[in-house]
């Protein structure tokens, strides 16, 4: 299994300081955090797109390029673009360079988009929400098959046989098409033959099964092989699983709130939180122990061949950061392999 994080760089205010990082800082704080990730093994990175004034990460192929520089192995991908509201001619090259940069290293991971900010900014109708996401993704893919594409749609001007460069150094950059629980989703991605990530950031994940079956069966009624599937989750891990919980808390809460506010949830309470750390709830808070075995409950519900952890929701001190990706590359990704391998009768 792979193992990974991603992260929308945010500069929220500390909960228990208020104070917040200049995006100078936070970047240059982001960078050793990849770094580091890539030192103790872990599979993936992954930066989401965000147009919004507590995140600084509206153009992650930039940051990942600056990553591939520090690296030498882990995998750098978006979490996600927002496809929608973007060209596909553009990303395509953008996450191309990325490849050629970091050495075939590039993967792209497409959405619709939980948040909206991006379509009046680019001047994209939220009333052709699906239908700008399901044309560029048709071109993003004509686009990854070849150099040369002729094609027409509704959002952008047609191709005429165009080249578009540069190549990337993988003959097929890696596609992940994000899901949040949408069954049409699910099914689109299964019947393009293209792997999943889906999104589970609360509730009971066990609920999401069906989405994952329905992803397989599409994809093999479509004739193509059972793609991969990643569960994208939010967490955090300290050597206690208390340190771990009373640190994450303030953050979570704040992040949590303020779409609250905006979307008409209720506040966070601490219970609802220890419940979603507990081992059938959504979030990976906890012990290396507790996260390792929680990653293993849900393969058994899942079978997904990646995990990836949103280690910061909210903004959390730098070395403590740190100090979960190490517990997470040293102490959870081998026990969660050697447990997969085994099951899998690879070891």
């Amino acid at each position: 299994m792979e193992l990974g994080i991603y992260t929308f760089v945010e500069t929220t205010p500390d909960p228990v300081t208020g104070a917040r990082l200049s995006p100078e800082q936070r970047i240059r704080d982001l960078l050793e955090e990849i770094e580091l990730a890539d030192q103790v093994g872990l599979d993936v990175f992954g930066i989401g797109e965000h147009h919004r004034p507590e995140y600084v990460s509206s153009a992650p192929a930039v940051i990942l390029a600056a990553a591939a520089a520090r690296t030498r192995r882990i995998r750098l991908t978006s979490a996600v673009t927002v496809l929608s509201s973007d060209d596909p001619v553009r990303v395509f090259q953008q996450f191309a360079t990325l490849d050629l940069i970091s050495g075939g290293r590039a993967e792209i991971m497409v959405g619709r988009g939980s948040f909206i900010e991006s379509f009046p900014l680019f001047g994209c109708d939220l009333n052709d929400y699906d239908a700008l996401f399901a044309e560029k993704l048709d071109l993003l893919l004509r686009l990854r098959e070849s150099e040369h594409v002729t094609w027409e749609g509704r959002f952008r001007p047609p191709l005429t046989g165009q080249g578009v460069y540069p190549r990337p150094v993988q003959q097929k950059i890696p596609i992940w098409v994000a899901v949040g629980g949408t069954q049409y989703s699910a099914a689109r991605a299964g019947a393009l033959g293209l792997p999943m990530a889906l999104a589970i950031i609360g509730g009971l994940p066990e609920r999401f099964r069906p989405l994952a079956e329905l992803h397989r069966k599409a994809a093999v009624m479509n004739g193509h092989e059972p793609p991969a599937l990643s569960i994208n989750s939010h967490g955090f891990i300290a050597d206690r699983s208390q340190d771990a919980a009373d640190l994450a808390f303030p953050a979570f809460k704040a992040v949590m709130d303020q779409l609250g506010r905006e979307r008409g949830w209720p506040p966070m309470t601490r219970a609802q939180f220890e419940a979603s750390r507990s081992l059938r709830g959504a979030d990976f808070v906890g012990s290396p122990q507790e996260v390792a075995e929680k990653i293993l409950y849900q393969h058994e519900l899942f079978g997904h061949q990646r995990f990836l952890l949103q280690l910061t929701v909210g903004s959390l001190p730098h070395d403590k950061v740190l100090r979960a990706i190490e517990l997470f590359g040293t102490q959870v990704a081998p026990v969660v392999r050697k447990a997969v391998a085994r099951k899998q009768g690879r070891a």
